[in-house]
């Protein structure tokens, strides 16, 4: 039943109102009467009204200042303004205010009972209007990861236009701006695993998802599978290299597989974000044209590459395969020598240390394997043209 308030100082005025009306057959119910304002606004809260038919001319509390404090409080409240004519004015005023109709003194039963069936109408179709709204916003909420996935699914394909993707994103809850970078994880079994079936080749994608998603749960992600099975992330707050390793390691660590995530960053907006993942998706074919003994060479040395012993040799016995051969394999694959590319992982991780950290010149030269600052600094410069302290001031000169 809605309920209905009716305001007025004259007696009369609410028994006609009240009286002349079959309230049930508009499945409404007079639940209060007030003769003043501040009453009308105490019982219209406490009873959370429906329907208020309001005097303007009220003591203590006037007619259009109770309508401010009821559509402030009470914001679907239909209110139904009565007035003499002499208060016309005050009523263009009530209507201002969204009253949804006036009545003038004495009120007319057939005005009235006009009035009350357009007010059922309104009350009934904004009912169901919310009613939907709050399904669909409760069918969005059961289904966000679902819809997140979609939306990265036909992003990253090209599927959607900028108007679309910019509607969608706060409407799932993301930030209304592009993501700053994109992941794409190759996932493979190791070596003497059984070929998975359909169903645990599934299992095992959605265990990479939460672990992928576990991983980066404090910053705004959208994690999803591409066509080819590739588990790809689009990223709101930029994570770290180390960050991106710490995907591979946990996957091999709890899923027992190994991964190789590739990672990019976002420039020039929404076409930015195909882009980026279409270079990481490029990274990722020319890794695979290497050999798998030279891409499990490169696999260790980005992940022990602070380790001052790491030497061709101690790969090579790791990877059981001779010094020799895997130099060879190495030059002949990836054009450039072992310690060459040893090198250009550790500056590429200094770089990194000496832009985003305060960490000293000594300590960056622990992080990326070297026994001496001196080595390290000798090293840096012969790559880099400059010291470490020179980099870094040039770095924090332009802003970057």
């Amino acid at each position: 039943m809605w309920k209905v308030l009716i305001a007025d100082d004259e007696m009369i005025i609410r028994e006609g109102i009240r009286e002349s009306i079959n309230w049930e057959q508009f499945n409404m119910e007079v639940i209060a009467e007030a003769e003043d304002g501040e009453e009308a606004l105490e019982l219209a809260i406490k009873h959370e009204v429906n329907v208020l038919f309001v005097d303007l001319s009220m003591p203590i509390m006037d007619g259009l200042t109770l309508m401010r404090h009821v559509r402030e409080r009470l914001p679907h409240c239909r209110m139904i303004v009565i007035t003499g004519h002499d208060e016309f004015s005050y009523a263009q005023e009530a209507l201002r205010l969204q009253a949804d109709d006036y009545l003038l003194k004495p009120t007319d039963p057939k005005q009235l009972s006009e009035v009350v069936a357009k007010l059922k109408e309104k009350l009934e179709r904004e009912h169901w209007e919310r009613g939907y709204v709050e399904l669909l916003t409760s069918q969005v909420q059961k289904n966000v990861r679902l819809l997140r996935q979609q939306l990265g699914t036909e992003w990253v394909a090209g599927r959607l236009m900028e108007e679309e993707i910019m509607r969608q994103l706060p409407l799932l809850g993301l930030p209304s701006f592009c993501p700053v970078q994109v992941v794409v994880i190759q996932w493979f079994s190791f070596k003497n695993q059984p070929i998975m079936s359909h169903r645990d080749r599934h299992i095992l994608l959605f265990a990479i998802e939460n672990v992928v998603s576990e991983l980066l749960a404090n910053h705004e992600t959208v994690v999803f599978r591409d066509p080819d099975g590739f588990v790809v992330a689009m990223i709101w707050t930029p994570i770290s290299k180390e960050q991106r390793r710490e995907i591979e390691t946990a996957l091999k660590k709890y899923l027992y597989i190994g991964a190789s995530a590739y990672m990019e960053s976002v420039e020039g907006g929404i076409a930015g974000v195909i882009s980026a993942y279409e270079k990481c998706k490029r990274q990722m074919a020319e890794e695979n044209r290497l050999s798998p003994v030279v891409r499990r060479a490169k696999q260790y040395i980005q992940t022990h590459f602070n380790q001052p012993e790491l030497t061709l040799e101690s790969v090579a016995q790791f990877l059981n395969v001779s010094p020799i051969y895997l130099s060879r394999m190495i030059k002949q694959e990836m054009g450039i020598s072992f310690v060459h590319l040893l090198t250009k992982i550790r500056m590429t991780k200094a770089v990194e240390l000496l832009v985003s950290t305060e960490l000293s010149i000594h300590e960056i030269a622990e992080q990326v394997g070297y026994d001496t600052q001196h080595y390290f600094s000798t090293a840096f410069k012969k790559v880099m043209g400059v010291s470490p302290n020179q980099y870094r001031k040039i770095h924090l000169e332009r802003g970057i």
